[in-house]
C-alpha cells in the first residue's frame, strides 16, 4: 500500500523524490519505494524525513515506532514539570515569546496573568506578527456555558467572564494586525496551551482550583514523539471552531 501521509507530506513542502534522496544521500528509487510501496526507511533516514517535513515519526509510519520507545520519547519531550503555574520562572515566559520565529499560540479561557507579567506582550506579539510570525490568541468566548461553569466551579461566580472582557481590552490592539488573529472559543478547556513554536507550556486545568495553582508541563517536541502534537492537534481543533473576536476580522 502506499504511504499517503509521506506522500502528502512531501508534496506540501514541495519536495520530490530526488530532492529528498540527494538530501539523504540515498537512491530516488528508494525513496519511490518508501512513498509507493510503504516500505519503511532506516531510522536514521525516517529522523531526517521527519524534520524536513516537519512531522513526527509516528505520524508518518505509524508502525515504525514501538510503544516502548514511544514511550520513552514522550518523556524525553518533557523539559519540566512545575507544580503550579507561579512556579514557572518569568524569564522563560519572555524567552519563548521573544524567540519564537515562526508561531505564536495562547489558548486560555483569560489568562489575564500574561498581559499582566509582561508589560509589552502585545507591542511584542505586534513585532513578532510584522516578522511574519504566526500569532493566534483563543480566549473563551464571555457568553459561553462552559465559562460560567468554570467560576462556579472556582468559587468565583461571575469572575471569570470580567476577566476576559478585561483581557480583550488589551488584545484589541492586534485587531487589525496581518498575521494577528484573536478568536473566541466555547470549548471546555482541559488545559490552557501556550506554544512557541516547537516548543509549549501546557496548564493543566484542576477541578476546584484556579489555573495558577494547577500544574504546568514544559514541552518540546522531539522527532518520534506524540505528546507535543497531541496538545498541538487539541489547539488546532479548539481554532477550527472559534470565531473571530471582533466583527472587522471577520470581515477581513
Amino acid at each position: 500500500m502506499p504511504n499517503d501521509r509521506l506522500r502528502d507530506a512531501l508534496l506540501r513542502n514541495g519536495l520530490t523524490p530526488a530532492a529528498v534522496a540527494e538530501k539523504l544521500g540515498v537512491d530516488p528509487k528508494s525513496v519511490e519505494r518508501w512513498m509507493t510501496q510503504d516500505r519503511t526507511p532506516y531510522p536514521r533516514h525516517r529522523h531526517a524525513i521527519a524534520a524536513l517535513v516537519r512531522e513526527s515519526e509516528s505520524y508518518l509510519w505509524p508502525n515504525a515506532v514501538s510503544s516502548e520507545k514511544a514511550t520513552r520519547i514522550a518523556q524525553s519531550e518533557v523539559v519540566q514539570v512545575y507544580p503550579r503555574r507561579a512556579a514557572v520562572p518569568s524569564d522563560l515566559w519572555g524567552r519563548l515569546l521573544r524567540n519564537a520565529g515562526s508561531q505564536i499560540g495562547i489558548l486560555v479561557y483569560a489568562g489575564l496573568f500574561l498581559v499582566e507579567q509582561e508589560p509589552r506582550l502585545i507591542p511584542l506579539l505586534k513585532a513578532k506578527a510584522a516578522e511574519g510570525v504566526k500569532v493566534r490568541v483563543l480566549l473563551g468566548d464571555p457568553d459561553a456555558e462552559a465559562i460560567a461553569l468554570k467560576s462556579v466551579e472556582e468559587g468565583t461566580a461571575g469572575v471569570m467572564r470580567a476577566k476576559i472582557e478585561q483581557v480583550m481590552q488589551y488584545y484589541r490592539h492586534l485587531r487589525d494586525v496581518d498575521n494577528a488573529q484573536v478568536h473566541l472559543h466555547h470549548t471546555t478547556l482541559y488545559n490552557s496551551i501556550y506554544r512557541f513554536d516547537d516548543e509549549m507550556l501546557v496548564n493543566t486545568h484542576v477541578y476546584g482550583f484556579p489555573a495558577p495553582h494547577a500544574p504546568v508541563m514544559h514541552i518540546r517536541k522531539l522527532s518520534g514523539g506524540d505528546l507535543f502534537d497531541t496538545y498541538a492537534d487539541s489547539f488546532d481543533r479548539v481554532v477550527a471552531a472559534a470565531r473571530p473576536a471582533w466583527p472587522a476580522e471577520m470581515a477581513a
